[in-house]
């Protein structure tokens, strides 16, 4: 890690320095977002920065693409889809003919660095082209095209890497720019083709009744008269990543991928399947396929071959969707924003820090953080999957995908195919949300609820939270009970922030009564408290000596012991979707700034990552203190910038971030202080941030915490189980489950006390809080950078990915 001192020098040795970027291969989401954050981060350190468009192929015909850049060049982008600066295949970047007039192109305009946005093809020739660069020059002097002169000024050629990728197919980073926007793209059609397939199979039926053993929701089948059958394919020539996690998503009834063919005898399994899930009352069946499946013989399988078998051998209507170049298409997802703002600005550094023994590098992402990767390394990884597939090694193939790829599988073949085994295991599992609705509550309930089904375990639903809890509103769940729920934003199970303090009794007595052996509490906040108060109960009620768990769900992303909470992805996204079109009713009018307020409590988590993946001009949140003179500072600084070419402005305020600096006193300050120059409007987004249907990221993580859960609760019952019943009373009994870093970890609920701000709601210190200088920097506000945090350097020792 870098010094304060070595950080503020670092912010001048741009000056006197030139950086180009370039967008090269197929497009991905976010492109834009990388290409803005790499050119306002190098002006920002003082650098001139050009943009050359068409890629390779512009960096080989030179003149007007390459263009320098200025502040405004990249302003209004990063909501846009696709690269604003072109992408271009390029034969005559292979030739040495090509590469020589690309590096004269550079060598006339002075510069030495260049950060090449790519798949692995397009780094593998950006690192050519560096390695060759010596020879090139000597090239162009004795062909008396450049002096010596110039020749050594410009002797060595920086290379920095952004892998973009909507395939997610590049070893060394956890996520590819463009992967996740792709599966957005993907859910959304899904999601359509369900509701319209689909229509309703299932009849909740609530009688209104307040007797609590009435007052159930009831799953009625109703028999499928016409059944349907959806063949879906996706983009994956060589990699199943999107189908994958596609399938996890939704709960898809069979996938195939080109890293794990199907065994012998598949045709037969698959149309057996799709018969049994009719049989239990579904009308809808779906397949997802990658584009490049294959047999194990390495034969093709295409989406036709899958449609003609169904319809064949099953009679059901069957059709076929290629969703084809609709998945590179859209606007980008907030995560795949806020990535490449935070590899771009990663790339500045890593170029300006670059000498001629430092080796290319990509930038990639490691759990939270940037991290700079041996480009090569990771190129020589990436074809070891494909030679691992072409000589028929698919469970090392899956492997060499890394540990999340892996995890995906095993989780997928789990729920989707395992059948629940018949011997009971004595033991019973409730399942309750706590807090406010988040989405992926439902994902969770539902690979929670079928592993403990498929261990033996009985498992009950309880309504309400903590209050259905003492009331014992609780119903036995079968397989069946949460078909479809993976896609179901909201809490189908109902949810409320009553603690447990006030109805202890109660909730024992419902313990006794339906003989519970284990809790798993999704929830926000008040799930991690509750928890925390029925542990310190435990030496009131032996009842309570039994194995607890929480898996945290809330917007607000603040729950201590994890760095994500389910529900957070898809209210960032929720939120970006709503300052879009905010910014975008501006368009054609005056100058205007809109004041827009956010949801999450006193943790600012929300309002920060909205504003990086909008482009905010600031967002004030209570972690952050600021006084009237920084409103001020804001103001005059917005009143700059709208006297030039810029024509809207967007502020975000977090709902508790002052007590005093109300989201209308803002507006009202800015109002005042802007008149004449702008005028100002002000926006709720209320809880338009809680619903909506899940994002793919949290439909994929919730159902891998259900899982980790319940394997943990599992593991606990048994070490615990002794003289006929479980006594479970030591701390790691009790226990949140969080990510952090790419990590899963279950960390007692009493060690998270003393990093816990209990007034507040949220944990002492949070990792996104190192974004806040990013969103700083990329709106032109003069900060210091020495409270930028660089990314790590890392060896690729093995696959990278969420264990």
């Amino acid at each position: 890690k870098m010094s304060s001192m070595d950080l503020e020098k670092l912010k001048m040795t741009g000056a006197g320095r030139a950086m180009a970027v370039l967008t090269s291969g197929g497009d991905a989401q976010g492109m834009n977002a990388a290409v803005r954050a790499v050119t306002r981060m190098g002006i920002y350190v003082g650098a001139k920065v050009y943009l050359i468009y068409e890629g390779y192929q512009g960096l080989v015909d030179g003149g007007d693409n390459i263009k320098l850049a200025h502040w405004q060049s990249v302003t209004n982008i990063i909501q846009q889809g696709g690269t604003v600066i072109g992408s271009a295949r390029c034969k005559a970047f292979t030739t040495r003919e090509g590469r020589l007039a690309a590096a004269f192109n550079l060598v006339k305009k002075g510069i030495t660095n260049l950060c090449v946005c790519g798949g692995d093809g397009s780094l593998t020739g950006a690192n050519i082209f560096r390695s060759e660069w010596s020879s090139l020059l000597d090239e162009l002097v004795q062909k008396g095209r450049i002096t010596d002169t110039l020749a050594r000024q410009h002797g060595h050629l920086n290379i920095v890497g952004l892998v973009g990728s909507i395939d997610n197919d590049f070893c060394g980073t956890d996520m590819t720019i463009g992967a996740d926007s792709a599966l957005h793209r993907i859910m959304e059609i899904i999601d359509a083709i369900m509701t319209t397939a689909q229509r309703s199979d299932t009849v909740i039926l609530n009688s209104g009744s307040t007797e609590p053993y009435i007052r159930l929701i009831l799953c009625v089948f109703i028999p499928a008269y016409h059944q349907r059958t959806f063949v879906l394919e996706v983009m994956g020539r060589h990699c199943g990543y999107l189908a994958l996690v596609s399938a996890l998503a939704s709960g898809a009834d069979w996938l195939l991928i080109p890293e794990a063919p199907p065994q012998e005898g598949w045709e037969d399994c698959m149309c057996s399947r799709l018969e049994g899930s009719r049989i239990t009352g579904s009308r809808l069946n779906i397949i997802i396929i990658a584009e490049g499946a294959i047999d194990r013989n390495g034969k093709p399988i295409t989406s036709t071959y899958v449609k003609d078998l169904v319809v064949q051998r099953l009679g059901y209507d069957t059709r076929v969707t290629v969703l084809g170049h609709v998945q590179r298409g859209g606007t980008p997802s907030a995560f795949d924003r806020v990535l490449s703002s935070k590899l771009g600005m990663e790339a500045v550094i890593a170029l300006l820090e670059a000498t001629p023994d430092t080796p290319a590098c990509a930038i990639g992402l490691s759990g939270n953080r940037a991290v700079r990767l041996p480009l090569m390394e990771c190129v020589e990884m990436t074809k070891l999957v494909q030679t691992a597939m072409n000589e028929k090694r698919f469970d090392e193939a899956v492997k060499l995908r890394g540990g999340s790829f892996e995890n995906n599988w095993n989780i997928y073949k789990l729920l989707a195919f395992e059948k629940p085994i018949q011997s009971g295991s004595n033991f019973s599992l409730a399942i309750l949300n706590v807090g406010a609705p988040a989405a992926g509550m439902n994902a969770a309930v539902r690979s929670a609820a079928r592993l403990a089904l498929a261990q033996g375990h009985k498992v009950y639903a309880v309504q309400d939270g903590f209050q259905g809890l003492a009331n014992g509103e609780l119903f036995e769940m079968e397989w069946h009970s949460v078909a479809g729920w993976t896609g179901q934003g909201g809490s189908l199970l109902g949810t409320k922030r009553t603690l447990p303090n006030k109805h202890m009794e109660k909730i024992v007595e419902t313990i006794i009564k339906f003989n519970i052996s284990a809790l798993l509490v999704i929830g926000g906040f008040e799930g991690y408290a509750g928890v925390l108060q029925l542990f310190e109960a435990r030496s009131h009620y032996d009842e309570l000596c039994i194995p607890m768990c929480v898996i945290p769900a809330t917007i607000s992303n603040n729950v201590p012991g994890t760095d994500f909470s389910l529900g957070a992805d898809t209210a960032v996204n929720a939120a970006m979707e709503g300052c879009d079109k905010i910014k975008q009713s501006a368009s054609g009018t005056k100058r205007r700034v809109f004041v827009v307020e956010t949801m999450g409590g006193f943790c600012g988590y929300l309002a920060t990552c909205t504003g990086i993946a909008v482009g905010a001009d600031a967002a004030y949140i209570f972690e952050d203190p600021f006084n009237i003179h920084d409103l001020k500072t804001n103001v005059e600084h917005l009143t700059e910038k709208m006297k030039k070419d810029v024509q809207r402005g967007l502020v975000l305020r977090n709902e508790n971030c002052h007590e005093n600096y109300t989201t209308d006193f803002i507006h009202r300050l800015y109002s005042s202080e802007g008149k004449g120059i702008f005028d100002c409007r002000v926006n709720v987004l209320g809880h338009l941030q809680q619903g909506g249907a899940p994002s793919p990221f949290d439909r994929n993580f919730g159902t891998k915490l259900g899982v980790k859960a319940t394997q943990w609760i599992s593991e606990r019952l048994t070490e615990n189980f002794r003289q006929g019943r479980v006594i479970a009373n030591s701390p790691d009994t009790a226990c949140v489950l969080g990510l952090n870093r790419k990590v899963i970890s279950f960390i007692p609920v009493t060690e998270l006390k003393d990093v816990t701000d209990f007034e507040h709601r949220m944990p002492k210190v949070q990792w996104w809080f190192n974004l806040r200088p990013m969103l700083k920097m990329l709106a032109k506000y003069q900060t210091s950078f020495c409270e930028y945090v660089p990314g790590e350097i890392e060896h690729v020792t093995r696959p990278c990915g969420v264990d």
